[in-house]
């Protein structure tokens, strides 16, 4: 399988045990990204007694494959919140990811965080309208971007929006040393530890190794929540996949850039113990529906040639990220009749920092603090005709695959999570289910979920 820049370059690893012995704690967390690990550190420096399971190793995930952004400029954004949520909202949602990127930077070292600027920037007519409607929303929230035309890209660009010091990281390097800091509170982290199966009401989890987990609250910081059912967020939310390449370049970008319209791409450099990588990301498509994905990372490494006058990829990687229907994650409680269950997920691609605004949602919420931005990440927030309809589109997509997928793949093996038809991905050399996003190693065990169980390949 293909690794990414940063899972090449972490620090030397910290050796985490695998869960070998029954326990009890405070708080539960399923998952080892930065959300869980951000969780973890919050909550034990609350005093809570926390335990952080994950599967395989922590950072593996959406964090360690990501562009490493670490900023308020979530793409064109700004604009649809006020029309969906209103001007106070909207500024919530800018105000606590702008306080995530100072506490990003309250801790980080080295090289793990640099500044940079944020740009968007267009390439078309339609494009630069879309510009324009972002930077009156600005301008209403009172985010300071800067309208232009000129760029340092070597490509053309009709308009620019910048945000001037926000932050690019190393995201594993980042969230090795976070992770460090939570155990030092007193966390204890578990790798290698899948749970396999729940008893909510019992407040009891189970994992591969047939031990059993007391809690008194559970934090579900994994992609698709394995109870998420429970809430229907199964059904709305879409996963999508994206690529990235990078290669050891001489192009010292001061900004990190992306267009708002097509071909769409995300460029930056990445400065890595003195020496700058040059990433370049696109390429975006449903998670599971393409089996020939070689051609992306193609694409984007003629590109890295062409248009950049750089080598070709030395790193190439791919990225999966769920999005709910209304651009704001979920974080908080699952729903009023199961209050000690959290969900954090939906990060529609700006994971670093709205991980840490949810692990801050909901550490607040277990601690029974006020937190601002509580209601607007509400996973049971209102606006149910929205949901419904990407419920009911959604679940289209689910129906279609299922069928379609055992009358034309008959011979590829069958997802455990629903019963739906995994397609072979060529490039990165997993079984990806186009149903719900899950994932597949070659040899059948679970990358990434909603799937708990391994595919039978016999």
């Amino acid at each position: 399988m293909r690794k990414s820049l940063w899972l090449q370059t972490a620090y030397p690893r910290d050796s985490y045990p695998a869960l070998d012995e029954d326990l009890s704690c405070d708080v539960c967390i399923i998952g080892g990204g930065l959300s869980g690990i951000a969780n973890a550190y919050f909550l034990a420096k609350e005093g809570k007694d926390v335990v952080l399971l994950e599967k395989d190793e922590i950072l593996c995930g959406a964090t360690g494959n990501s562009t490493g952004k670490l900023t308020v400029q979530h793409d064109v954004v700004y604009a649809d919140l006020i029309k969906q949520f209103g001007r106070d909202n909207a500024k919530i949602y800018y105000e606590v990811n702008r306080e995530a990127v100072l506490f990003g930077r309250s801790f980080a070292y080295g090289d793990e965080l640099r500044n940079a600027d944020s740009i968007l920037f267009s390439q078309s007519k339609y494009g630069t309208e879309l510009l324009q409607y972002e930077k009156k929303a600005y301008e209403e929230i009172g985010i300071p971007g800067e309208f232009g035309r000129n760029s340092e890209l070597p490509l053309k660009t009709v308009a620019t929006l910048t945000l001037r010091d926000e932050t690019q990281i190393h995201p594993v390097r980042f969230g090795q040393h976070l992770a460090k800091l939570a155990v030092q509170a007193g966390a204890r982290i578990y790798e290698r530890s899948d749970v396999r199966l729940m008893d909510l009401k019992k407040r009891l989890l189970y994992t591969n190794s047939q031990n059993e987990i007391q809690f008194n609250e559970l934090v579900l910081c994994t992609h698709y929540p394995i109870e998420a059912i429970k809430g229907l967020q199964i059904l709305k939310l879409i996963v999508g996949r994206s690529y990235i390449v990078s290669t050891p370049a001489n192009m010292p970008l001061t900004g990190q850039y992306i267009s708002v319209d097509n071909p769409k791409r995300s460029a930056r450099t990445a400065y890595i113990d003195g020496k700058p990588h040059f990433m370049l990301a696109g390429e975006g498509h449903l998670a599971g529906m393409e089996k020939e994905t070689q051609v992306h990372y193609e694409t984007l490494s003629s590109e890295l040639r062409n248009v950049y006058q750089l080598d070709a990829m030395q790193y190439s990687w791919s990225a999966q990220d769920p999005q709910t229907p209304d651009l704001v994650p979920y974080a908080g409680c699952i729903s009023p009749s199961m209050p000690y269950v959290y969900l954090n997920t939906g990060f529609r691609k700006w994971g670093l920092s709205n991980s840490l605004v949810s692990a801050r949602i909901i550490s607040d919420q277990i601690v029974g603090r006020q937190n601002k931005a509580a209601s607007l990440y509400a996973p049971d927030r209102t606006g149910f005709g929205s949901f419904l309809l990407q419920a009911l589109k959604n679940t289209g997509i689910v129906l279609k695959e299922f069928t379609g997928g055992h009358i034309s793949r008959t011979n590829s093996p069958i997802c455990t999570h629903m019963g739906c038809r995994t397609r072979w991905n060529e490039a990165d050399q997993t079984w990806d289910c186009p149903c719900h996003g899950s994932r597949f190693r070659q040899d059948g065990s679970v990358l990434e979920g909603p799937a708990t169980k391994p595919l039978d390949l016999g």
